[in-house]
This record gives C-alpha cells, structure tokens and sequence, in this order.
C-alpha cells in the first residue's frame, strides 16, 4: 500500500475514533442531565407532601393518631318523654336505674393466653373473679331480680372480643339494688375494672294509651338488622370523627311508632369518655369526659281521655257482636277492631285504636321472652296504618278492608264531576244493575231492596249499588274506555282517588304506613268490571287513617290534611326546638253545587246516633270479602260533626263485624261524645270543670 493510501487509512480512523468520543461524550452529558432531573423531580415531590401534611392534612393526621392512642366510649345520654295532648300525662318516659360494669384490665382472649409463659396463665385469675361477682351480686341484688351465675358473668365479659374490644366496658347487669350499688363503690379495689353507671329504662303508661302508635323499645343490636335507618347509623358509626353519634349495642333504641320515627330527636346526644389504650388496646387511664346532652320532649296530639274511650269502645263493641244477633247471627268471627279521629281544620290525631293491645312494658330492657312474644305478637302491628291480620290463626280479613258503601260520596262526585249526571238527576233503581257482555253480569242492592226514583243525594243516603254501577261506573267506562283506551277509564277513577288519600300515604308521621291495594288497577278483569265493582266499593282495600283523612277532604269541601302525632318538640329547658301547623297535602276543585248535593246525601239512619246533639254527616258501609272460602262482612263507617261547622271526623272498621251502621256505628258514637266532653264539637267543652 503507498503512503497516500496509508495517510487515507489513518485519517478515516482517526475521524471515526473522533466520532465515537463526541458520542461518548453527549451520552454521559445526557445520562448526568437525567440524574439532575430525577433527583430534582424527586425533592420537589418530597417537598410537596411535606407541606400537603403540614398545612392540609394535619389536622386529619392528628385525629388519626389519636385514633391510635385515645378511644371514645359513647355515654347514652337520657331519653326524653312522650306526654299526652294536655302536656300532664307521661305515655313513655325514662327513669334512671344504675348499672354495673366492668372494663377488663388486662387482655384474656385465648390468643393472648397460648402466647403467656408457663405460670402466668390468666384464665383461672378471670374464672375466680366471675366466682366473686356472682356471689356478690346475687347475695346484694333484688330478691325478684336477675339472678347471674359465673358462666354467664363470664359470658358477659366477653374476653375474646366477640361483641366488644378490649377498652370497651362490658355490662354485667342493670338496676342494681341500693345494697349492691353500696356494696361496689365502697369495695372498687376488691373488683377492678368496675364501674357503676347512671342509666335509664324506658317505661309506658300502664293504662296502655294508644301502646302501637307510641311504640316501643329495642336492642341496636338487633334493631340493625331490621331496620334500615339503624343499618346505616351502624355502617356509618366513627368514634374519631362524630363520636356524639355512636351507637352502642347494648343501648336500646327505638323500633317502632313515634319511638322510632322521632328516634334522632329522643335519643338526645351521646357524651363520651376518651381513655388511653395500649398497643392491645387495652385502657391505661381516663384523659378527657364530655357529658351527654339530654333528649328533647315531644306533645303528642293523641288525649289519653279520649282515647282510653275510643279503645274502651271497641273492646265493648267486640263482646255485644259476641252475644248480639245481628241480621239473625252473631258475629263471634269479630275480634279486632280499628278507629281514627282526626280534627279536621288541624290534622290532629286525637285518638287512633288498634285493638286489642298489650303492655309495651314487656320491652323495657329492649327485649321479651320468647313466650311472651308469641303471646302479644299479632297485637303489636299498628293496625289503623298497617294492614295487618285481624285474627290469631284460621282465614280473618286483614285491618285494611274493601270500603263498601262509604265510597259512595266520592263515586257521586265523580259522576258529577266528569259530567255523568247532574245534581238533580233522577235514576230508577229496580234492585238490579247488568252489566259485561250480553248484560250477563249483575249487581244487586243489600238485601235486595228497590228504592224507585232516586236523586244522586239520596243514592248517597240508601246506599244504592245500582245507582252508582248505572250512573257512574259504566258511564265512566263509556266516555274513557270505549272512545280513548280500555284503561283510560280506569286511570281517571285512579285519579281521583288520589286525590282524596285512598291509594297513597296519607304522611302521617309514623313508620311503616301502607299505601294501599289497589285492587282495580289488577288486569285479571276487564275494566269494565273494574269500574263498576269499584263504584260501590269493591276493588279496593285501604287503612283506617286513610279512611280518616278521606272523610276530611269530605268535611273540607276538597281539602286533603295531613294527619299528625306530635304537635310540638321541646328540649329539657322547655324551649320549642318544633312547632307543627296544619297543613294541607292537596286540594280538589269541584262546585259548591257537588259538595251540598254529596254532604245531603250523607245522612243514613244510624241508630247509635239517636239523641246526638249535633247534626252531623255519615256514611256506613259493609264490605262483603271472600276469606278462604267464606264470605266475610266487615263494617265500615266514617262521619263528621257538626255538618255545617265540621270539627272532628271519624273513621271505624270492625272486620267480620256485620253491618257498618250496627258494628262500627256505635264506635264512632262513643269518640263522638268523648271529643264533645273534652273539646267541645261547638267549641264548648262539655266535661264538667273541677274547681281548683
């Protein structure tokens, strides 16, 4: 090779030698560039949290590590008390009674057990303590009392945290005697970890007032896994943040009635004791108590005068069906029966009777014996609100019953109202209405009276079935189900029952309340046969409260009230914390016209009523229900007075009773004549006034 090819050789080398240092160089300036960056990236991110915890999560991370160290133990705080209508009378309320329990001071579980050296086993330690306790406590304690023997004590400790955790007092036994309350507080050093604590038990008035509206008590426990609002006070429990609101399983809460519905305003609010606890959690001392804040009152609008009366009614009623004939037979199938008395310009319920009841004083430790449970079990559904059975075992109708005849005014107005018939229309009643196809169907007047020439006012008032089949419910499937739809019809007769409460809640402010069976919206008949048997009150089964406030849109010429219990809340120092007023749900237009010619027509001969001082508007009605395979009659009645200054209405039903003029009749006249007496259906109270 020449020399010129050399110096090409080496200079083509060299260029590349060149080439791969610049390359080496940018590499490694890139490499040192990404260290920087990454380490910059990393400070910055580490700078960031540090100030996002100091200045944004430290408060959040201080309740954490108290979390750590301290726990809350909820103090129930005292229930407030449920008066009666005058304010006097105690339906429920607390009395404090003082309890024993004990906080383990040392951790017992058998985890802890098998990790103990030889000789320092514990559970002998624990087993002699139950022994003493015992013996203590059934020495000291009420000779009708509990009595608690070592298992159960042992039991009730709960030293393998099944229910509780380790700084969780346990309870060992509720109202201690003065003896063994005496006994504890002087000898504290013989039995760490007790405690004696103020409590409260719940009691009921003990002449049982209105005991299904008022309600009663439960274990949370158990009350949890029944009802939802419990459920989710469960779920949501947290000791750090809203430890006020904490629920205990032992405490006993609300279940049903105005004890559950106004639960949140009763209990009042949790106080707490913050104590420190070990890595075992187990308690090493108290830091900090916050008391309790009391329950507030509530006024119900219920008066315990009128209504023991309007229970006492019912209970009398029931035994006259039992040894009466009616019609040639005795109504011994009758065993229950259901009354509401609403005012009809406020809404109050001054009396509602679910009947027979029992003595809500069987739940005062927020639970009963099996034995006593089955006994009251099928009298503590609140019947009135509910549609709830009517008998113990065998086929009974339930509470809610088809209304009979007591539809009657409101099929007039809407045959008036839909332009059907007019107010002075006349209507030959022959005793039979056909009806379907090829007029097969027929529906026939009660005991197949004929009335003859009938205006719609006195259709109303002899309770004629075929007049309203002939005036209303055919028609009504005419002008809808013929010309718009084969269900128009029936959508318009939904309407209007709305309207007037019967199908919806009325909102009383109770739990559980039942909407209703709307029997006609079924498509297993035609629509036909839906309106007309709806027309004179079949197709459809509703509660006494609802019959309630239908009869005030009634007496109110169209305006539907929404019934309530409570009339005011108050906290312990007697300030008002909420007032009710009335307050009207919806109204109904109809003319003045409609209203007269529907409240003349109420005016069916009811014998109980003789001698009553006012005049008044009524409606009786039997229902006729196939029950297994019998008919069942039940009787319906509702009514307000006075007639043309409407006070008080009235709404009964005595399933298996018979006719509603003979059967629940005689009901509404007693709750009469009690409102009358306290009240005053005038203004004027006509109960004599004992001097002071």
């Amino acid at each position: 090779m020449n020399k010129s090819g050399l110096d090409k050789k080496f200079s083509f080398k060299k260029k590349n030698n060149e080439e791969n240092e610049e390359t080496q160089i940018k590499q490694t300036t890139l490499r040192t560039n990404l260290v920087f960056f990454s380490a910059f990236v990393l400070f910055a991110l580490i700078i960031t949290r540090l100030a996002i915890l100091q200045f944004v999560q430290s408060e959040e991370l201080k309740g954490l590590q108290q979390s750590v160290n301290t726990k809350n133990i909820p103090l129930v705080p005292n229930r407030g008390t449920i008066y009666d209508s005058t304010g006097t009378v105690k339906l429920a309320y607390s009395t404090p009674v003082q309890s024993l329990y004990v906080t383990l001071s040392q951790d017992y579980s058998k985890r802890a057990e098998k990790g103990r050296k030889p000789g320092e086993k514990l559970l002998p330690e624990l087993n002699a303590f139950a022994d003493k306790l015992a013996a203590k406590l059934n020495k000291l304690g009420h000779q009708e009392g509990e009595k608690l023997d070592a298992a159960e004590i042992k039991k009730r400790l709960d030293p393998d945290y099944n229910q509780y955790r380790g700084f969780t007092p346990r309870l060992i036994k509720s109202d201690l005697s003065r003896e063994e309350i005496a006994y504890f507080l002087e000898h504290k050093k013989e039995f760490p970890g007790v405690e004696i604590v103020e409590e409260s038990v719940r009691h009921y008035d003990p002449d049982r007032v209105a005991v299904q509206a008022i309600g009663y008590m439960y274990k949370f426990k158990g009350a949890r896994a029944n009802r939802p609002k419990y459920k989710e006070l469960f779920q949501a429990n947290s000791e750090v943040l809203r430890p006020e609101q904490v629920y205990l399983e032992s405490e006993t809460v609300g279940y049903d009635g105005l004890e559950l519905q106004y639960q949140d305003e009763l209990r009042g609010k949790n106080g707490y004791k913050t104590v420190e606890v070990n890595p075992r959690s187990m308690p090493e001392g108290v830091e900090s108590i916050t008391p309790p804040k009391k329950g507030h009152h509530l006024y119900s609008t219920i008066n315990k005068e009128i209504q023991q009366k309007t229970e006492q009614a019912i209970m009398d009623q029931l035994d006259w069906l039992h040894t009466h004939t009616v019609s040639g037979k005795l109504h011994q199938d009758a065993t229950t029966g259901f009354a509401v008395a609403m005012e009809v310009e406020t809404g109050n319920i001054v009396a509602m009777a679910s009947m027979p009841d029992y003595d809500p004083n069987v739940w005062k430790t927020g639970s009963t014996s099996p034995t006593v449970y089955n006994e009251i079990q099928h009298k503590m559904g609140n019947g009135t609100i509910k549609s709830v059975p009517s008998g113990k075992s065998g086929p009974h109708p339930e509470s809610s019953v088809l209304l009979g005849s007591t539809i009657k005014p409101l099929t007039v107005l809407i045959g008036l109202k839909e332009n059907l018939l007019s107010p002075g229309q006349t209507y030959l009643d022959t005793g039979s209405a056909y009806y379907g196809k090829n007029q097969s169907s027929r529906v026939g007047n009660s005991g197949g009276h004929v009335y003859g020439s009938l205006t719609p006012d006195k259709a109303i008032e002899f309770s004629s079935n075929t007049f309203m089949v002939d005036m209303v419910g055919k028609p009504l499937y005419d002008k809808y189900g013929s010309n718009v739809g084969v269900h128009q019809g029936i959508d318009v007769w939904d309407k209007y029952m709305k309207e007037f409460g019967l199908g919806v809640p009325t909102e009383v402010d109770l739990p559980g309340e039942w909407a209703g069976r709307l029997e006609y919206m079924s498509k297993q008949e035609s629509a036909l046969t839906r309106l007309v048997q709806a027309s004179f009150g079949q197709q459809g089964k509703y509660t006494t409260m609802q019959l309630a406030q239908y009869t005030t849109v009634l007496a109110t010429k169209g305006k539907r009230m929404q019934p309530h219990l409570v009339s005011k809340i108050v906290d312990d120092q007697g300030n008002i914390v909420r007032e009710w007023k009335p307050k009207v749900l919806n109204e109904v237009a109809f003319s003045e016209t409609y209203w007269n010619t529907i409240i003349r027509g109420m005016a069916t001969d009811v014998k109980a009523f003789n001698g009553f001082p006012y005049d008044y508007a009524r409606k009786t009605g039997t229902s006729e229900q196939i029950v297994g395979r019998a008919v069942k009659d039940n009787g319906v009645f509702i009514a307000f007075a006075p007639r043309q200054n409407p006070k008080l209405a009235v709404a009964v039903i005595i399933p298996e009773g018979g006719f509603g003029a003979t059967s629940a009749g005689p009901v509404a006249r007693k709750i009469f004549d009690a409102y009358d007496e306290v009240y005053g259906l005038d203004g004027i109270p006509k109960k004599p006034q004992t001097s002071k």
